[in-house]
């Protein structure tokens, strides 16, 4: 998943490069690149987060002594 991130930021980092204008640059690199992969990425990380997180196992009760 990161490495599709990374190469979807790739692209709208280049078409932002070569856009026409610098206001234009900046609306490309935000409109295409930033809120939708930070869209994409929060609604694929609820998965991880709803998932229950595993309990350290219960320590050993000491062993009783009869005296």
């Amino acid at each position: 998943m990161w490495i599709v991130a990374i190469g979807w930021m790739y692209v709208v980092t280049l078409m932002a490069a070569t856009a026409p204008s610098v206001v234009g640059g900046i609306m490309t690199f935000f409109g295409f690149g930033m809120l939708p992969l930070s869209l994409v990425l929060y609604i694929a990380g609820v998965r991880f987060r709803r998932r229950p997180r595993p309990q350290p196992p219960a320590p050993m009760p000491a062993p009783a002594d009869d005296d």
